[in-house]
């Protein structure tokens, strides 16, 4: 007896693999409750963001949806501008992005001092949520008191 069956759809496929696997989103909030040692987090009124306090440093987690072309994205403050010597700061900081922060990097947003890292959805794994948010809020939380050690406050009553 010969039985004949179509082949799976796409669609199909990509429907077995969600229905399947963890959405992004219970894989982030398991990592991120893994990861916070205080039960500080915090789910803002949309849901797609996470805040949570690892170490010394404020750390912010958000995802604009699951389709491919969205955006997962993991930020960590690690100080606030202007400081003394910026430009031994900035220097500082680009070497540090040369070899030491994996798929991060140092960046500067709203007078900040960040630690980012952000790609699309698209084929991202429970793995790559896990790593990324823990290389960010490493990084940030290994080198923010360094830092501002190195590089104290331009206005330090400010």
């Amino acid at each position: 007896m010969t039985t004949t069956t179509e082949p799976m759809t796409e669609e199909m496929v990509e429907q077995a693999a969600a229905d399947s696997s963890p959405s992004h989103t219970e894989t982030i909030e398991t990592v991120i409750s893994a990861m916070d040692a205080d039960q500080s987090a915090m789910v803002n009124q949309t849901g797609n963001v996470w805040k949570f306090r690892y170490g010394t440093v404020n750390v912010a987690v958000s995802i604009t949806g699951q389709e491919p072309t969205d955006t997962f994205t993991v930020v960590a403050t690690v100080m606030p501008l202007p400081v003394q010597d910026e430009l031994g700061l900035f220097r500082y900081l680009l070497e540090k992005n040369a070899v030491d922060t994996f798929e991060s990097h140092f960046a500067i947003e709203n007078d900040q001092v960040i630690v980012i890292s952000s790609r699309s959805v698209e084929d991202l794994s429970a793995a790559e949520i896990s790593r990324i948010i823990t290389i960010v809020a490493t990084i940030a939380d290994e080198y923010d008191e360094e830092l501002k050690e190195k590089f104290p406050p331009l206005n330090p009553s400010a």
